[in-house]
Order: C-alpha cells, then structure tokens, then sequence
C-alpha cells in the first residue's frame, strides 16, 4: 500500500477491488420488499449476520436501486437464501425484467413481503438502521421471523455461478 505525503491512502482501482473480492466466495440471495402493493426483488451476495441479541443482519443496497428505496420506504425485506438449484431465478432478479415475479408460487410475510419458492431459508426483518458505504447503503435488520429447510446453497465465486463441495469437518 502506498501512502502519499498528506497520509492519505491512494484510491484503489475499482476493477482490481472487484476481483479480489470474487475471491471471495459466498453464497446468493434475493431480497424482496414491497412498496404500495408492487413486488420488488433484487439478487445479492453483500449479506451478512451482526448480531445474535438482538437477531440483526446486514445487506448493501445500490444507492438509488428501487428494491432499496422499497425497503427504506416500508421499513420490511425478506432475505430468500437461494439452492444450488436456483441458478435460473437468481438471473430473474439482475437487471431490468419487469416481471421478476411472475409465474411464482409466492407466499407472503404478514405484511405482504413476497417470499420465493424453494429458497434454502427465508429471513423476514424490519429496518433497524440504514448507513451510508459510498455507493451502496448498508441496511441493518432486526429479524422478525426465519427457517430454514434442508438442501445445498447456490454459491457465487469469480463470476460464476456453482454448488457447495463437502469436505470434513475440523
């Protein structure tokens, strides 16, 4: 790392932080809200727990992205934890398809939340705080309700899509 001679820490190149950060890799979930009765959903891999008590979980938004702006509005997000399986519907919920819920058997939070079919795991959670992170927001959760079912993960690494491999325990 190189340091200038102000003691700032030179900007890195954006492209280089994407790919080591494919390193990295993790699993793939859609978050979905609503907002005045329309669906929104978006595909996201910037997921993580915080807190165990209370039950608190983080995911980053694109600042501006509609499936944000629903989430801040209602205050409510289901994160739909994908299976190896579900390769199909994570490509649904990139980009701009309009009807990223249609043809689904969606089930509903108490508040209206859609809900994916055949996810690993479905986390409901209420907006507990939202921070800025450049140019994505980090939105904190307090989970309402979770379950999770049995089955192998969908799993994102350098571009590409995959399952899980079991080895042994340590």
């Amino acid at each position: 790392m190189q340091v200038s001679a102000a003691n700032e820490i030179e900007r890195v190149d954006p492209d280089a932080f994407r790919r080591a950060m494919g390193s990295f890799a993790t699993g793939v979930a859609v978050v979905t809200s609503i907002q005045e009765g329309a669906y929104h959903g978006m595909t996201m891999n910037a997921l993580t727990s915080v807190s165990l008590d209370p039950c608190l979980l983080l995911i980053c938004c694109r600042t501006g992205s509609q499936t944000g702006r629903a989430i801040k509005t209602s205050g409510e997000f289901v994160v739909n934890v994908l299976a190896e399986h579900q390769n199909e519907l994570s490509a649904r919920f990139v980009g701009s398809v309009e009807e990223r819920f249609s043809g689904l058997e969606i089930e509903h939070t108490e508040v209206g939340v859609p809900m994916l079919p055949g996810a690993l795991a479905h986390i409901g959670c209420r907006v507990h705080a939202v921070h800025p992170g450049g140019d994505h927001d980090i939105i904190v959760g307090e989970v309402r309700f979770c379950r999770a079912e049995a089955g192998d993960p969908l799993v994102f690494h350098r571009g590409a899509f995959g399952g899980f491999a079991r080895g042994t325990r340590r």
